[in-house]
C-alpha cells in the first residue's frame, strides 16, 4: 500500500508539472502559457513550487496554487478575531473587567383561554396494500465500463502503462469510487483513437461536451488527484 501511494503520488507530481491542469496538454518547464487552450502555467522551478511538491507528497493531491493565499487570508481571520474577542472585555480604572450585558426585558405572563370541546369525528379508510418495483441495479461505481457506441468527453484520473499497470489502475479506480467521485472505471486506451495507446485510463464520468468535462474538473482534483483533466473518448 505504501509503495501504490508513493507511485500515486509521484505521478501526482509530474501531472502537475508536466501537464495543463486545465486541458492536459504536455509542457516545457520554462513554457508560460499553454499552446492548446492559452492558460498561464504555473512555475515549476523555485519556492513555489517546492511548496506544491510537498503539500502533494503529504496529502496526495494539491488543489491550486490559489491555496496559499487562502491559508494566508485565514491566518488574518484568525487573527483579527482574536482581536476582536480581546476588545469586548473592557476593564474599569480599578482592574475590574466587565461586559456590557443586553437589556432585560420584562417578560409577559401567559394568556390562558378556557378548554374548547370538539365532537371526535371518526373516519374508516381502506388502504390498499403497497405495491413495490424493483429497479435493476446499474453498474458498480469504480468498475464502469464506456459505452461500446457512443463517443463523448471524460475527466482522465490516472494511466497506467498496459505492461504492468493493470492491478494498480484498478486499485486507484476502486479508490476515487471510495472518496466521492462517480461513474468511475478503467478503459483501455488502445481501442480509442483519440487516446494514446498502451495505457489503462483510469475515467470518472461521462459527458457530452468538453465544457461539461471541464467543469468536473477541479472535483477530481479536490477528491485527491492532482492531475486530472479533461480528454475526449472517441472510437
Amino acid at each position: 500500500m505504501t509503495s501504490f501511494r508513493a507511485r500515486h503520488r509521484e505521478t501526482a507530481i509530474a501531472a502537475t508539472e508536466g501537464t495543463c491542469p486545465r486541458c492536459g496538454t504536455p509542457r516545457q518547464p520554462d513554457q508560460e502559457y499553454c499552446l492548446e487552450c492559452g492558460l498561464a502555467l504555473p512555475v515549476v522551478s523555485g519556492r513555489l513550487a517546492s511548496l506544491r511538491r510537498r503539500w502533494i507528497e503529504r496529502v496526495g493531491w494539491y488543489p491550486g496554487d490559489w491555496v496559499w493565499a487562502s491559508l494566508l487570508t485565514l491566518l488574518l481571520a484568525i487573527a483579527g478575531a482574536g482581536v476582536a474577542i480581546a476588545l469586548t472585555h473592557k476593564t474599569s480604572p480599578h482592574g475590574i473587567a466587565f461586559t456590557t450585558s443586553p437589556p432585560v426585558v420584562p417578560s409577559t405572563p401567559p394568556i390562558t383561554t378556557a378548554p374548547t370541546t370538539t365532537a371526535a369525528r371518526v373516519t374508516t379508510t381502506t388502504s390498499k396494500p403497497a405495491t413495490t418495483t424493483t429497479t435493476p441495479a446499474g453498474p458498480v461505481n469504480g468498475q464502469y465500463s464506456w459505452p461500446a457506441t457512443e463517443n463523448g468527453w471524460t475527466v482522465v484520473l490516472v494511466s497506467y502503462p498496459k505492461t504492468t499497470g493493470h492491478d494498480d489502475a484498478v486499485h486507484t479506480a476502486e479508490q476515487a469510487a471510495k472518496s466521492g467521485l462517480t461513474q468511475v472505471g478503467v478503459l483501455d486506451s488502445s481501442l480509442y483513437a483519440s487516446l494514446q495507446p498502451g495505457y489503462y485510463v483510469v475515467f470518472t464520468g461521462i459527458y457530452g461536451s468538453k465544457s461539461d468535462a471541464d467543469g468536473a474538473v477541479a472535483t477530481a482534483r479536490q477528491a485527491g488527484f492532482g492531475g486530472a483533466y479533461s480528454r475526449q473518448v472517441a472510437r
